[in-house]
């Protein structure tokens, strides 16, 4: 099958760390990006549009970016205002931009409209609710998780969730208190925000010093990091993970136990459903399609984005498609809410490509 070639946009000195498209405009993505591969230097948001391009193909344009003093690790729209970003940074603090604020004056302004900073850490990851759209939560190095509210000037809870890097948190599309964290301990957990509690002390922990949250559910997903997690968006549940084993991992978690006494009753669990085999390298990104139960993308250091199926035909092969043309890690991948089959993909390279599956 000829696929027309991909939408790309080149942002030199600034490689990627993650993208995400806006959930009110379907043509408008951000990036995520940091200079010197994110290890010194400062981060820049980019705001993309996709529009008509040369020839009438599908082409990406910049719309404006901002500065940053450290670099950015993730972003993530509002879910309540159309114009709204929260910004990750390797500094540990979360800013929040509105893209329509300076609009004429120049590309770039340099002023978040609030910010906050509580993480010791690096920040990793920042995701929105679409169910509490007045909620979003932070991942970071120190082992945290925090739970904001945009109009609040501190965090609402800390979540201790792991003694180490939580590469990614993510709410659960289904349950508007419930979230999983991935992280370096190689572990995927899911936590109920009614539920405080922490894990008893024992002979290796100091509860202390180190306290460590009480999960409703661990899942001893691989013998390595995890780097990234999903819920599967059709399906309560069932989540998929990747990381440095280089593989991708379905779960199935209906087991987990939720509610009041779920820190009094911790468990560990998770049946693995499938196995999705062929990255060469750690995989950096994974995520479910919003629009199919069974699909879902993946982003390697092995400087490819691939597309799975969980449900293939009989004699059918799980891998859909092979998207190759980076040049350096592929850091992230989203799927477009709006246009099923629509993936964008994020690099080291400095390109942002969107393509067609």
């Amino acid at each position: 099958m000829n696929r027309p070639p991909p939408a790309v946009l080149q942002t030199p000195g600034f490689p990627h760390y993650n993208v995400a498209w806006s959930p009110f405009h379907s043509n408008r993505l951000a990036l995520a990006s940091s200079a010197n591969y994110g290890l010194v230097g400062n981060g820049r948001l980019h705001i993309v549009s996709l529009g008509p391009g040369p020839g009438g193909m599908p082409g990406l344009s910049l719309e404006k970016f901002y500065e940053t003093q450290d670099g950015l690790y993730d972003v993530a729209w509002s879910e309540i205002h159309e114009n709204q970003i929260v910004s990750a940074s390797a500094d540990g603090s979360l800013k929040l931009w509105d893209i329509m604020i300076n609009v004429g004056s120049s590309m770039t302004t340099d002023l978040p409209i609030r910010a906050w900073h509580e993480h010791t850490r690096e920040v990793f990851s920042v995701d929105w609710s679409n169910i509490n759209k007045d909620q979003f939560i932070s991942s970071s190095w120190d082992g945290t998780v925090k739970l904001w509210s945009p109009d609040r000037p501190h965090s609402i809870t800390t979540i201790h969730a792991h003694p180490a890097c939580v590469y990614q948190a993510l709410f659960s599309p289904h349950q508007p208190d419930v979230i999983a964290t991935c992280s370096t301990d190689g572990t995927l957990k899911i936590f109920d925000l009614r539920a405080p509690g922490y894990v008893p002390s024992g002979p290796a922990t100091n509860n202390f010093t180190t306290p460590l949250t009480a999960a409703a559910l661990t899942v001893p997903a691989s013998g390595t990091e995890v780097l990234s997690l999903d819920w599967n968006k059709y399906r309560p549940f069932v989540l998929a993970s990747a990381g440095v084993d280089k593989a991708v991992k379905v779960w199935d978690c209906r087991m987990v136990k939720l509610g009041p006494e779920s820190a009094q009753n911790p468990a560990v669990g998770g049946m693995c459903e499938t196995q999705l085999l062929g990255h060469e390298l750690a995989v950096r990104k994974v995520q479910w399609s919003p629009h199919r139960v069974d699909m879902l993308a993946s982003a390697s250091y092995d400087m490819t984005c691939r597309v799975w199926t969980t449900a293939p035909p009989p004699g059918g092969k799980q891998l859909v498609y092979i998207h190759d043309p980076h040049t350096e890690f592929v850091i992230g991948c989203g799927w477009s809410l709006y246009e099923e089959g629509v993936l964008a993909s994020c690099s080291w390279d400095c390109r942002v490509n969107v393509f067609r599956v």
